[in-house]
């Protein structure tokens, strides 16, 4: 059988392009070489394109684009050709690609704008499409849509920069502290704090407007945070359900990637009756926000045994020990099957 050409895009004019390069380089290592050939598509932190040729080591060093065979590339927007035009010397060149593995995290890479981009082209990707990437990205639209549909949400309250911050504080405090002020569509923790009182509300809120002109401010939710991973386009796979063990305050950008007061346990610490149920909302929510391919659905356990919809991750970390395939790990799905899955689900979706 002839190989299918992968095209795996990393980096990216976003606040993640680190997690980009870690998350890539970890897909390109375990992807299965006999069954496809893999174009790398590198995307500078100035929004500048390259096939890139040369070894893993130097993505994750973030030295990549220096590399000698890095070529100027663009993708085709002509749909008669889907793949990479790519400028050597003063001729171009073009290589087709079969699929396309966005694997960028943040804005630009995960919030629909590559995507679009891909649908445009109509070169099959892996992971949501552009509606369902931007809704699941903006964390205040995603809330109103869960709660609409009746799934529990935590309190919250929706500003945008035009509104005084002194109206925007008032309006926090009508919720219990502490409350968390999260940017609308920022992922990896990024620009999140935590106040207890009003001065860390105000250094809050100008944290949240260093990433966003738009901000989610919540309340606490006593309970534990459970995540599942979900796999496929119609018929779905759910991996084992982990559960954030935290120590310090939150689950913040530096914990996301140390685990240096957490722990993360699999399966999470809960009975099979709330297993089941968790997976049934998280199941839920995957439909109702037409994710395709893969997303990982956050949510929150209280002491009650009520759960309430956190987030919705269309492209979570995908280092071999990040939670989505340690996840999908647990039910038996290697990260090579899961890659090679993947793909098979991009397909689908285009009927090819």
């Amino acid at each position: 059988m002839k190989k299918l050409t992968v095209g795996i895009l990393f980096g990216g004019v976003s606040t993640e392009y680190e997690v980009s390069l870690s998350s890539a380089s970890s897909v390109i290592q375990h992807i299965n070489r006999d069954q496809y050939d893999v174009v790398m598509i590198g995307i500078t932190r100035q929004g500048r394109w390259f096939r890139y040729s040369g070894d893993v080591e130097a993505i994750k060093e973030d030295c990549w684009s220096d590399h000698s065979g890095c070529i100027p590339a663009q993708l085709s927007l002509d749909r008669s050709m889907k793949g990479l035009i790519e400028l050597v010397n003063t001729e171009y060149r073009f290589t087709s690609l079969d699929v396309v593995f966005p694997v960028m995290h943040g804005i630009n890479g995960e919030d629909g704008t590559i995507q679009g981009l891909l649908q445009l082209a109509n070169i099959p990707f892996i992971g949501c499409d552009l509606i369902s990437s931007a809704m699941c990205m903006d964390k205040p639209l995603s809330k109103i849509l869960a709660k609409e549909a009746g799934i529990h949400v935590p309190p919250f309250f929706i500003a945008t920069k035009e509104v005084l911050d002194v109206d925007i504080i008032l309006e926090a405090e009508r919720l219990d502290y502490p409350l968390y002020i999260k940017p609308a569509r920022s992922g990896s923790s990024i620009g999140i704090s935590k106040a207890y009182n009003r001065d860390e509300l105000v250094a809050g809120l100008n944290e949240a407007w260093e990433h966003d002109n738009k901000i989610i401010i919540e309340s606490h939710v006593e309970g534990i945070e459970l995540g599942c991973a979900v796999l496929g386009n119609r018929d779905l796979t759910i991996g084992l359900i982990d559960e954030i063990s935290l120590s310090g305050e939150f689950f913040d950008n530096t914990e996301k990637y140390t685990l240096s007061s957490s722990t993360i346990h699999m399966p999470a610490r809960i009975s099979p009756e709330k297993e089941k149920e968790a997976k049934e909302i998280a199941l839920c929510i995957y439909r109702l926000f037409g994710c395709n391919g893969l997303a990982r659905i956050d949510l929150f356990l209280t002491p009650d045994g009520t759960l309430l919809f956190n987030e919705v991750n269309t492209l979570p970390g995908f280092t071999e020990t990040s939670r989505y395939p340690n996840m999908m790990r647990g039910a038996g799905i290697g990260f090579t099957e899961l890659l090679d899955r993947l793909i098979q689900t991009s397909l689908e979706r285009e009927g090819i």
